[in-house]
This record gives structure tokens, C-alpha cells and sequence, in this order.
């Protein structure tokens, strides 16, 4: 019996940055700004990705293939964002598809992570470096992509146009100094 149960919790998947943050993240943190308590060390609550479409005012399908895009990027599925109300100078009416998002939580959020900073960001075109002043003083973290086509999940050739992407990542620090050092430990490249 004891045999099994072993080799259950030894077949469970943990993503990497997940061990990573639990090994070793958590205690240099704690060490480096003094926590008391292992919880009270900052930890990466979730991350929210949205692509905005304004090409959808002139046609359905663009929602809808951005709406695939997003789903195979984010590994689940994506809400449809809509107008709150009509402007007629930009011919959008109330209720009409605008856009995608998603919010990731968990192991696709820790995935996601690793995906961005290894593969995704690497790929961009002219990248120095995030910057280091995109917080909001409360430890969250905006960042921008001019192209969605940088991740391994788009094939590049079934793409109609690129589009651009915001991410957020959402932390439980009370401060900006505290989440970049939890972002650095991530291995988000920072422009110095």
C-alpha cells in the first residue's frame, strides 16, 4: 500500500519554477529582506493576458482567430472582451467583440513563465531588456509585446496579422522593490 502511494505522488507533475520558487526562491527572499514567516514572502498570485483586436470593427473573424491564438498560447480557453459602449467615431457599438483574455493560475501560470523567459522573449526582435520601471507600486508587473508570433505555440505561417499582447503579472508584494527581486529570481531579463 505504502508502495503506491509513493510512486502516485512520485508521478505527479510540478513545473519546474514552481520547485524552483519552493527550493530555493522562497528562502533567499526570506534571508535577503528579513520575513519572519516563510508566508510572508512574495509569491507570483497570477497573470493576466490580453489581446486587444481593433481590426474586429471591420471584421468577425478576426475575434475569432485571435480568440484560437490565445488558447494556444495560454493552454486553456480565453474570454471574449466586449465594448461597454458605443463610440461612433470609432464605429463600435455596445457589446462588440473587441478583444481576448485570459488569466492563469497555477501550474499553466508557472509553464507560462518559463515559456516567456526562456523561449518567448528571447525571440523578440531588437530586445534589450525589460523595464524595470514598468510596476505599479504595489508589486505588479506590465509588460507589452509588439507580436504574439514570438511564441512556439503560433504557426507562424496560418497567421493573418500580428497582433499585439499585454501581460500582467500580479504579485502578493506589498512593494516594487520586493516583486522585481521576486521577478529577477524568475529570471525576467531586466535592462540594467
Amino acid at each position: 500500500m505504502s508502495e503506491t502511494l509513493e510512486r502516485s505522488e512520485a508521478d505527479t507533475y510540478t513545473p519546474r519554477l514552481r520547485r524552483l520558487y519552493r527550493d530555493r526562491i522562497r528562502g533567499q527572499m526570506q534571508e535577503q529582506f528579513g520575513y519572519q514567516n516563510p508566508m510572508q514572502v512574495p509569491k507570483i498570485s497570477k497573470i493576466v493576458l490580453n489581446m486587444g483586436v481593433g481590426d474586429a470593427v471591420n471584421d468577425r473573424k478576426v475575434v475569432d482567430q485571435a480568440f484560437q491564438e490565445m488558447q494556444a498560447i495560454a493552454g486553456q480557453k480565453p474570454v471574449i472582451t466586449t465594448a461597454k459602449k458605443s463610440i461612433a467615431g470609432f464605429k463600435v457599438r455596445e457589446e462588440m467583440a473587441l478583444g481576448v483574455k485570459v488569466t492563469l493560475r497555477g501550474d499553466r501560470m508557472y509553464e507560462f513563465i518559463d515559456r516567456l523567459t526562456t523561449i518567448a522573449l528571447p525571440r523578440v526582435r531588437d530586445f534589450r531588456g525589460l523595464n524595470a520601471k514598468s510596476f505599479d507600486g504595489r508589486g505588479n508587473f506590465a509588460m507589452g509585446l509588439k507580436e504574439h508570433i514570438v511564441f512556439p505555440e503560433i504557426d507562424y505561417d496560418k497567421v493573418e496579422g500580428q497582433r499585439g499582447m499585454d501581460i500582467i503579472v500580479a504579485t502578493t508584494a506589498t512593494n516594487d522593490e520586493e516583486a522585481r527581486a521576486l521577478l529577477k529570481a524568475f529570471n525576467f531579463p531586466f535592462r540594467q
